[in-house]
């Protein structure tokens, strides 16, 4: 599977999580490609911490307009009835618990739901941007994400860099698999049809709990 591929998988599977009429925020990078596989039939509204409510599809090439980025710099479009605000504006709707998913990438995730996706201690600090408001404020929080970085774990059983925020990550999507994480640990509920559960549990520091019900990955 080659680096076009994971993301297509991890972004396509993530968008099945999506439910008609959700309020949804992307983080930058590979979330902001779920709303290119969101189902037919079902309508959510994209919100953007920098400052709007009703993003659409990713521009083509050569049709971009300046005016309209995301948090992360990227182009993006408006849909018809979008609206545009302040920061601060932003921030309370997302504050105020009005976002209903958010789906983020990682640097590090644990089996107790902690999330450290900010910075790396002694390299370049791009900033926590509105990840902490997000981890704490939306409903849900999803995780989309490889599995391993140079083929290290990033699923562990605890943190190493700094948090982002502890204890508020409710689901991980990868190239591998489908998780949830619950008061028990992490639950391996789906897995993709080119790996077996033990190439998945050697790929991952924390141990999996394998799901009676464990399916392949839709």
């Amino acid at each position: 599977m080659d680096k076009e591929q994971v993301r297509q998988v991890i972004a396509s599977r993530v968008a099945k999580e999506l439910h008609d009429g959700d309020v949804v925020n992307l983080g930058i990078g590979l979330p902001t490609e779920v709303p290119n596989y969101i189902p037919e039939g079902v309508h959510v509204t994209l919100q953007s911490e920098n400052g709007l409510l009703g993003m659409g599809p990713t521009p083509e090439a050569g049709s971009e307009d300046p005016h309209f980025v995301n948090a992360g710099g990227g182009h993006i479009t408006a849909l018809p009835g979008a609206m545009s605000f302040d920061s601060a504006t932003s921030f309370a709707i997302i504050r105020g618990g009005h976002v209903d998913v958010t789906v983020l990438g990682a640097l590090q995730v644990d089996q107790n739901g902690d999330l450290a996706n900010w910075m790396i201690p002694g390299k370049k600090v791009p900033g926590m941007g509105g990840a902490m408001d997000l981890l704490v404020g939306a409903k849900r929080v999803i995780l989309a994400m490889e599995h391993t970085a140079k083929g290290s774990p990033k699923i562990l059983k605890k943190c190493t860099l700094p948090l982002t925020a502890k204890g508020q990550v409710n689901m991980i999507v990868t190239e591998m698999g489908v998780m949830d994480i619950t008061p028990e640990g992490i639950v391996l509920k789906e897995l993709h049809p080119e790996f077996t559960v033990e190439q998945i549990q050697a790929a991952t520091e924390a141990e999996l709990i394998i799901s009676p019900d464990l399916k392949p990955m839709l």
